[in-house]
């Protein structure tokens, strides 16, 4: 079944009109009138609804009742990512809201290639929300992770703080990441292209992370961000 992400109040027995961009995914989707649809708008829970009208420009849908289904992972999850370049940060947004990410902390470092300004970190970070909106489409996933503001390394610790276990990846610790996720709330912060600098990593771990291990492998800073969550899933014994 299609499932539509609408960032409106969606009242059981209503009409509504679908937003222009939301219309065209739905025509895009080739969904008729008649056709089943899951709408849901980042509050929780979901309505199983059907299209009412599919015209040239407008795409209407009759709202059905509020379902309180969630499929979020049983602990709450900060990933604090380096801004990688090109599409990079799209797939570790991506990823990361498929894997259940409750919060997503966007951070520059010392080795990030990417330099944003005030407006262009502003529209970067409207764009990684809609991302995760499409990623929620997809996944099943009825709450957006939240999207913070693109910040220094350094002013990012506080947003880590009510994490109990703090973790980064260095390839060169011995602790092993699936040795390490404990299943409770957790931060992880992934660096850059260039990886995080020996007095960042010496930074973390005054803030309470813990240097963890993924492998014999260097890993890219998107596949990174993904092994890390996968592992932090299979302690919380989702996986």
């Amino acid at each position: 079944m299609a499932r539509l992400y609408l960032p409106l109040p969606l009242a059981a027995g209503s009409e509504l009109e679908l937003p222009a961009d939301t219309a065209a995914h739905a025509r895009a989707l080739r969904l008729q009138p008649g056709a089943p649809v899951t709408l849901f708008n980042g509050a929780g829970g979901e309505h199983p609804s059907t299209v009412s009208a599919v015209e040239r420009r407008r795409v209407t849908v009759q709202v059905g009742p509020h379902e309180p289904v969630e499929r979020e992972l049983p602990v709450a999850v900060q990933l604090l990512q380096a801004v990688g370049k090109g599409e990079r940060m799209d797939t570790a947004v991506e990823k990361a809201t498929e894997l259940g990410v409750t919060e997503l902390v966007p951070v520059l470092t010392e080795r990030t290639v990417v330099r944003l300004d005030a407006k262009r970190a502003a529209k970067r970070r409207r764009h990684w929300q809609a991302v995760a909106a499409s990623a929620c489409e997809q996944c099943g996933r009825n709450r957006l992770p939240a999207i913070a503001e693109p910040t220094p390394l350094a002013g990012a610790w506080a947003q880590a703080a009510p994490y109990p276990l703090r973790l980064t990846l260095d390839p060169e610790a011995a602790p092993s990441l699936g040795a390490t996720a404990g299943g409770g709330a957790t931060a992880v912060l992934i660096g850059p292209e260039g990886g995080l600098t020996p007095a960042e990593l010496e930074a973390a771990e005054r803030q309470g992370f813990r240097r963890v291990r993924s492998g014999a492998r260097t890993l890219r800073t998107e596949t990174a961000a993904v092994v890390a969550l996968a592992a932090v899933g299979l302690a919380a014994g989702e996986l």
